[in-house]
């Protein structure tokens, strides 16, 4: 799923990337990449990995590379920073942080002196990206790594529990493997005893652990892959809609038409008939068809407004 491994678009070789919202939630993703997420106003509720908590304003979230992390705030007010950069700005052979908790407290922020440096960084950043002046990229380096090595010298770290850690991001490193086996197989009878066999955990366990890690259930995350699938193939092909259920792993066309209306709020040929009825080019399309990105979020948003200009499936909070 497009929402769930993001490989954004940097539109150079310098791969940093600072932006703010207000009153947001995103859906559960990961990528190779080191997000920095300050809260400078509200609340979210996010979970990085298998960690789940309420962060406030002031706050700083850390999502090391790999980590799988979603926001669920629909609720919430917030203004958030995003820093997103490559870890080799940190080091050519970069080793995962072993923060013990992704979530650092305004307070605990400031015991470390940290807190002043924080927004200076995020401030700098953004400035530096956009006016882009001479030996932008260098100071830009230079002010990530300074401030992750604070981090790295203040903040406690997980040494002396390396041989269960190190089992935790094999494990991390196999669901997502899993996840995109699904992407690639989604069209064949995955069930949930059998994804959990994958794992080699009980069906129970992996549910649990599927719904902690995305927050979505394991049969809502293959159905929007599915349909995601789906809408592809009817913005570009003339298959039937029967055919097209089919292909994607659906049973009978009655659940298909179910299922897509569930996750997009139409029907297939209700779809179908509005991106045939645009007569837009490629790069039109393309566009138009990330308007109908598929969202767990659906049900729960009255006024759903998805965030433009961004990798990211980033939605508009009430």
């Amino acid at each position: 799923m497009k929402a769930f491994h993001e490989v954004r678009s940097y539109g150079s070789d310098f791969m940093v990337w600072c932006q703010t919202y207000e009153d947001i939630s995103f859906l559960s993703h990961w990528h190779k990449e080191i997000e920095l997420i300050y809260i400078s106003a509200g609340s979210c509720r996010i979970s990085v990995g298998d960690q789940s908590f309420m962060a406030h304003g002031g706050d700083l979230v850390i999502c090391d590379s790999g980590n799988i992390h979603y926001s669920d705030s629909y609720e919430e007010k917030n203004v958030l920073h995003f820093l997103v950069f490559d870890p080799g700005i940190i080091s050519p052979v970069y080793e995962y942080s072993r923060f013990l908790c992704p979530h650092v407290a305004r307070e605990e922020l400031e015991r470390y002196g940290l807190e002043l440096r924080m927004q200076q960084l995020f401030e700098s950043v953004a400035g530096e990206l956009q006016r882009q002046e001479n030996y932008f990229q260098d100071i830009i380096k230079a002010r990530i790594r300074e401030f992750w090595y604070l981090l790295k010298r203040n903040l406690p770290h997980s040494s002396s529990k390396a041989v269960s850690y190190n089992k935790r991001i094999e494990q991390m490193y196999d669901f997502q493997q899993f996840l995109s086996y699904m992407e690639e197989h989604y069209n064949e009878n995955i069930t949930l005893e059998y994804a959990a066999e994958q794992m080699n955990f009980s069906p129970s366990h992996f549910s649990k652990m599927f719904k902690k890690l995305t927050g979505i259930n394991f049969v809502t995350y293959l159905n929007m892959v599915r349909v995601e699938k789906a809408m592809e193939f009817l913005q570009s092909t003339s298959m039937k809609i029967t055919e097209i259920g089919f292909n994607c792993g659906f049973n009978n066309v009655r659940t298909f038409n179910r299922v897509f209306k569930e996750v997009t709020g139409y029907t297939p040929s209700q779809f179908a008939e509005e991106m045939a009825g645009e007569r837009l080019s490629i790069y039109g399309r393309r566009k138009e068809l990330e308007r109908y990105q598929p969202s767990y979020y659906l049900q729960r948003y009255s006024q759903k407004k998805y965030v433009e200009n961004d990798s990211m499936t980033l939605i508009k909070n009430k």
